[in-house]
């Protein structure tokens, strides 16, 4: 029987955990996490076999152990696993999304009994924490692995079959490539949102009624902003030589943009545009990557006691998940219109259907 040992149990690790617990047989599943609470929530709800009282207990313990926990807290994890004295090998995964640092402190790893393979599901929620955990979180997916120097194929494989049943698309990376490209459609695009949400900010004293039209395109377009702070900064600067080489290339790309408006380049605008347009539009649909994907229905409600009722009660009786609701009082080219989102593609298509067959006006984006 394989023996993992999952720690940190938030909404990756326990998702994890869940997913190799309910796909895999012969699987053992201890489970390490700081907050007991998180541990007794994992333990009733069987996302875990059992929980371990310290991180060398657990490591003894297991054959795989996966790092779930913040990028500064797995380095330090790291180092402990290089001091131990371990009677078997060891195969060590993380979950983080920089790999820089911690195949950095995967180079100063000489414990001959642990194999590090880089590791960063490329899936994720807009909810935090164990109660948040679905087994199905990964599927289709990218899951980025980084094997360490010296790491032999077959623990690759050992790896790749223990997290199948997750049903993600493995690929092969450097810790550079990796960086680099979660960098330019990930971290960076988070942080220009939250730039616009303080541009926002900035002018809302002398236009108080902004709050009220950014809850069209701009609330969309910023809605990553809303993501957690201490986890972002903590990407933020582990990645830190990328986000300043991009905040450089925006700062050069928005002085073109400026330039073209200052002199009346009408045509280069037009292009400008209709070249973003295609590379948008070529996009793979609803693939799951580095951002959490929103699954969004418009629904046109009257305004009228009872309406938000009916539609939250269809949903229901046909077990469509709903995450999240709002009344959208002003939208492009949408008035009067109810959001709901829900959890994947299947169920909006679902949501629609239903609705449509209510006499609903339905819209999804595309």
């Amino acid at each position: 029987m394989r023996k993992v040992l999952v720690v940190g149990l938030g909404l990756i690790g326990a998702s994890l955990s869940k997913n190799i617990k309910y796909t895999q047989e012969n699987c053992f599943i201890y489970g390490y996490d700081f907050d007991k609470k998180t541990i007794d929530y994992a333990i009733k709800y069987n996302l875990i076999d059992e929980s371990v009282d310290s991180f060398e207990k657990g490591v003894e313990l297991a054959d795989i152990v996966i790092l779930a926990t913040p990028i500064s807290i797995t380095v330090k994890y790291m180092e402990l696993l290089n001091s131990l004295n371990l009677s078997n090998q060891k195969i060590v995964t993380d979950v983080a999304s920089v790999k820089g640092t911690i195949m950095k402190a995967a180079r100063k790893l000489t414990n001959p009994n642990v194999v590090f393979i880089g590791g960063h599901p490329m899936a994720g929620s807009h909810k935090q924490g164990v109660e948040a955990a679905k087994s199905h979180l990964f599927e289709n997916a990218y899951y980025i692995l980084i094997p360490a120097k010296n790491v032999k194929t077959e623990h690759v494989e050992q790896m790749k079959e223990l997290l199948s049943g997750t049903k993600s698309h493995f690929v092969l990376l450097t810790a550079e490539e990796h960086d680099k490209m979660t960098g330019i459609v990930s971290h960076f695009p988070h942080l220009v949102a939250s730039s616009l949400v303080h541009q926002a900010i900035n002018w809302q004293e002398e236009y108080p009624f902004i709050p009220k039209l950014a809850a069209g395109g701009f609330r969309d377009i910023t809605r990553i902003a809303s993501s957690n702070p201490k986890l972002w900064q903590d990407i933020f600067f582990q990645n830190k030589d990328e986000m300043i080489s991009f905040i450089s290339e925006w700062i050069k790309e928005m002085e073109k943009v400026k330039e073209m408006l200052e002199h009346n380049k009408q045509e280069e605008v037009v292009h400008y545009l209709e070249e973003a347009k295609v590379y948008r539009d070529e996009l793979p649909k609803k693939k799951k990557g580095a951002i959490p994907s929103f699954y969004d229905l418009y629904v046109d409600i009257h305004d009228k006691p009872g309406e938000l009722y009916k539609v939250i009660k269809l949903f229901a009786e046909n077990d469509i998940n709903i995450t999240n609701t709002q009344i959208l009082e002003i939208r492009e080219n949408m008035t009067g219109v109810l959001r709901v989102t829900v959890q994947t593609e299947e169920e909006q298509q679902t949501g629609k259907k239903v609705l449509e067959q209510n006499n609903y006006e339905v819209a999804i984006e595309e």
